[in-house]
This record gives C-alpha cells, sequence and structure tokens, in this order.
C-alpha cells in the first residue's frame, strides 16, 4: 500500500510539473509575441511594416527628432553624433553610413530611418524595415511629429509641439513689445571667410524667429535667401541684408571679419544687438536643438 502511495505521488509531481512547464512556456512564448508585435506605418512611399515598439534604431536621418522622443538609438550619422547638444546622451551610439550598409548590419537594427537622396536605399531595406523621409517636405513641426507617429509617441510629440508653440509665440510678443512691432532680425553664418543669410525654414533658428515668432525679415533677405533657403554673401554686402538684430552663426573662432569697418558700421552691430552661438550646435530643427536656441534668443533679445 505504502508504495502504491509513493507511485502515486511521484505521478501527481510529474502532472504538476508538466503544467507548470507549459504555462511557462505559453508566458514566455507570449512575450515574444508582444516583442515581435508589427504595425504598419504610412511613409511618403507608401506603406511600411515596423516594429510597433522599435528597441535597435540607426537614424541616417532625423536622429535628434527619435533622440528628442527617447526613442533607442543604436546608430546615427556623423553629424549628429558631433554635435555637442547630443555628446552626452549619445555616448554609446555608433557612427554609421548609408555608404557602408555592412556597419549597420552589424548592429542589428529593427529600424532604419534614411533619407531619400540617399544611396544603398534597397540595402537598407534588405536589413530592416526603412523609412525614407525627403527633407523639407514636412516642416519641423509637422517632422517631428511624424517621427513620434513612427515611434508610436505621437501624444508625447503633439505635447510638446503645443508647449512649445505657445512659449515661442509668447516670446515674440514680448520681444515686439520691446523693440517695436516691425523690429527685424537678420540670421547670418560665417567661417570668418565666407559668409552666407538664411530664410525662414534653413534651421539655424530660423523656424523660430521667422514662423513661431513672426519676427520681421528684410527685404533684401526676402529677395534673395527666402525661396532657396539661403544666399552667399560677401563681407561687403553684409550690412544690406543687416535687420535690426543679427543672429550670427559661427564656424570656428576666428573672428578678424569683427575688427572690420564694414562690420562695425552695422547699427546692429553698433547697437549690440548681435546674438551669436555655434553652428554645430544649431544646424538641426529638433526639439532639444530649438530648446537650447530659444533660451539663447529669450537671453539676447529680451535681457
Amino acid at each position: 500500500m505504502k508504495k502504491l502511495l509513493f507511485l502515486f505521488g511521484c505521478l501527481l509531481c510529474l502532472i504538476v510539473i508538466g503544467c507548470s512547464n507549459q504555462s511557462d512556456g505559453k508566458q514566455n512564448n507570449a512575450g515574444k509575441e508582444g516583442s515581435d508585435k508589427t504595425v504598419t506605418y504610412e511613409s511618403e512611399q507608401g506603406p511600411v511594416e515596423i516594429p510597433a515598439d522599435p528597441q535597435r534604431i540607426v537614424a541616417l536621418t532625423n536622429g535628434p527628432n527619435v533622440f528628442a522622443l527617447d526613442g533607442n538609438l543604436v546608430g546615427v550619422d556623423e553629424w549628429t553624433k558631433a554635435n555637442p547638444l547630443f555628446e552626452e546622451g549619445m555616448a554609446d551610439v555608433e557612427v554609421v553610413s548609408e555608404n557602408d550598409p555592412e556597419s549597420i548590419l552589424a548592429l542589428e537594427p529593427d529600424l532604419i530611418i534614411a533619407g531619400s537622396h540617399m544611396e544603398n536605399l534597397d540595402e537598407l531595406e534588405k536589413i530592416a524595415p526603412t523609412v525614407i523621409y525627403t527633407w523639407g517636405k514636412l516642416d519641423y513641426l509637422e517632422q517631428q511629429l511624424e517621427i513620434g507617429k513612427l515611434l508610436n509617441k505621437e501624444e508625447k510629440a503633439e505635447e510638446w509641439i503645443d508647449d512649445f508653440s505657445k512659449r515661442a509665440k509668447a516670446d515674440g510678443e514680448k520681444i515686439k513689445e520691446k523693440h517695436g512691432e516691425d523690429v527685424s532680425v537678420s540670421v547670418f553664418e560665417t567661417d570668418s571667410k565666407n559668409f552666407s543669410v538664411f530664410g525662414d525654414n534653413w534651421a539655424r533658428g530660423t523656424e523660430i524667429l521667422y514662423q513661431a515668432m513672426e519676427l520681421g525679415m528684410p527685404e533684401k533677405v526676402q529677395e534673395d535667401a527666402l525661396a532657396e533657403g539661403y544666399y552667399s554673401l560677401s563681407l561687403e554686402t553684409l550690412p544690406e541684408y543687416a535687420g535690426d538684430f543679427i543672429v550670427l552663426s559661427k564656424m570656428g573662432a576666428n573672428n578678424e571679419f569683427t575688427k572690420s569697418e564694414t562690420w562695425k558700421s552695422i547699427p546692429a552691430v553698433e547697437n549690440g544687438q548681435v546674438i551669436e552661438f555655434d553652428t554645430k550646435e544649431a544646424t538641426y530643427s529638433d526639439p532639444v536643438t530649438l530648446e537650447h536656441l530659444l533660451k539663447i534668443f529669450e537671453e539676447g533679445f529680451l535681457k
């Protein structure tokens, strides 16, 4: 009888263990299914099946937009990596290029973001689902919203857009109250030898100044830079394009041009109404960059 009870007990244990393992197996499979869930993203090139929650993103373009939404970046382009604003946050992110698909493959991405102008797009699509954007097709706010949709973080993107737009517009109103409704601003960039002036959608804070704040643009800038986005100048012609304020995007530390009589004679320079920043920190129009520039503009225009 004791032997029979012992055998029955062993059989019962085996049944319990088997059920437990089956249950664990179902849980593990469920977890795997959850991580493998995909959604269809309507890209400008058509529908693309992408991970619902991408964990290894290679951003050959729009890396800063992804970073601003806490996307899981594993690879970015060299320009994004070199930007001082992202140096700390992207310390462990690799530099990759569309011209070296093997370096991208090695990162085992589950989502790739690329530009329509790039090469080897067919090769990238073989590595992972690839979403392609055309630079300038969307404005700076629409682009952030689109990245939000891509990462299943649309609500977070919308919240930032609404908040930032209100704050920038309010700052614009304060600037006009202080300096006049018709106050104008020019955005110049220089490496001390070459000069450019920008329109209203070429980064360097132009979207904030002209679109969000609705500040004035000098007539000559409208004529020559608005359509193309930028216009190349010489030092001698800078005064013709200068507004009441000058925003100066500087490449490098050579400031010899500031010693010239041409520069010194510009009214904005004489009045101490020049706002400067490093070009490396201003070549994108993502939330991190825009917040950084907004603080600079608040200080420069209002304090």
